[in-house]
């Protein structure tokens, strides 16, 4: 087994290292505290091509494999955990869609202008009653007139109220199956639509650089041709869209840890106590280690996932597996950190504070760690 990055993986996860403690580290703290969407540095990351990593060339992309998404999430994350986030969300949930389900027509006239960062995506999946049990969307879309009517509410959506934000791929119930279950498809609605409505922004723990809105459509039209792949499908093709993201979650967790670990080593290394560094006690050398070999667990399980991906071969149990972990080795760490920073681990002029507070998401979006388990485990048969 070769556990080398091959030299362009490397190239991506250098500038992506460069770019985070250059650009997005040093502003971090300002973006959290004011709630402020990093417009800039999303730009930036269009121009160097992160926004369409690995987008196929013919669409305008990279064309890069999903390690090298994986690796530039996670060094980005390092930076900060909700510019992480607006690129994953972006990419896994927003742009594949229509790679993975659109028609030609539909790429071509929305892949592009994804892939260059043009205008931003988002995927419409949670709502109010409908958060781990996503098949009981209430959201509901009929056909009049050669458009679909849309009615219902979105809870919980990533990049959907930005300033450059170019719509939201929704799941609705279109119909009812012959078992007499839920007809669910995925709907593209633009921005600007009629009756669709960016609603509240949320006040938010962590993430806080992040958009994050509720989107209610009332009596919302898009045209017929706005269903993404066919209709009746939408359960199956958000099931597979939310496993190819839960890699880039893993790995934005996996950069949080890091984060968290960096932090830890250079304050204790800086914090004297009882006459020498505290980094000297064996107290907090073993909170350490114990960071840094689950960080190293959890990077190993993501690359694998996304290996497996980039293979053509089934990766379900490995994204769930290293969402799961990654999240809950981000949160341990976070709480290490916390404790080795001792009162000042508390005081927002840290970063340990934001990356406490940043952490807790990773255990509950795409799919909670208890989803995570349910889906391991029905993989495995039970």
């Amino acid at each position: 087994m070769d556990f080398d990055l091959t030299d362009e993986q490397v190239m991506i996860r250098n500038l992506a290292r460069e770019f985070a403690d250059s650009e997005i580290a040093p502003r971090a703290e300002h973006f959290d505290k004011h709630k402020e969407f990093p417009y800039e540095i999303v730009a930036k990351l269009a121009d160097l091509g992160f926004l369409g990593l690995p987008v196929p060339e013919e669409y305008g992309g990279a064309g890069a494999d999903t390690v090298s998404y994986a690796v530039a999430v996670e060094e980005l994350s390092r930076g900060d955990a909700s510019v992480g986030i607006t690129v994953a969300a972006h990419t896994s949930l927003g742009t594949m869609p229509f790679l993975l389900f659109g028609t030609e027509a539909q790429k071509q006239e929305y892949v592009p202008r994804l892939a260059a960062g043009e205008m931003l995506w988002s995927f419409g999946l949670t709502e109010p009653q409908a958060g781990s049990d996503a098949g009981a969307t209430q959201t509901r879309a009929k056909l009049d007139g050669g458009e679909w009517v849309i009615n219902g509410t979105k809870s919980f959506i990533t990049n959907s109220g930005t300033r450059i934000s170019g719509g939201v791929t929704i799941t609705a119930m279109t119909g009812t199956r012959e078992d007499g279950k839920p007809e669910i498809s995925n709907l593209i609605v633009p921005t600007g639509a009629r009756g669709y409505i960016v609603s509240r922004d949320y006040d938010k723990m962590g993430w806080r650089a992040s958009d994050t809105h509720e989107l209610a459509f009332t009596d919302a039209r898009v045209p017929e041709g706005n269903l993404l792949g066919t209709r009746g499908e939408g359960f199956h093709q958000f099931l597979t869209i939310l496993d190819g993201g839960r890699i880039s979650v893993a790995a934005l967790s996996v950069g949080l840890a890091q984060a968290a670990l960096d932090s830890s080593i250079t304050y204790a290394k800086e914090r004297v106590q009882f006459g020498k560094p505290i980094a000297a006690f064996e107290a907090i050398q073993f909170k350490i280690a114990d960071m840094q070999t689950e960080i190293e667990l959890a990077r190993l399980m993501t690359y694998k996932a996304a290996w497996l991906k980039d293979q053509g071969r089934d990766f379900r149990m490995e994204a769930g597996m290293a969402k799961l972990f990654a999240g809950e080795v981000a949160t341990r760490a976070a709480g290490h950190a916390v404790q080795i920073h001792g009162g000042y681990g508390v005081m927002e002029e840290f970063p340990v504070a934001r990356y406490w507070r940043d952490v807790k998401i990773g255990e509950i979006g795409e799919g909670t760690s208890e989803i995570q388990r349910l889906v391991i485990a029905r993989l495995l048969g039970l």
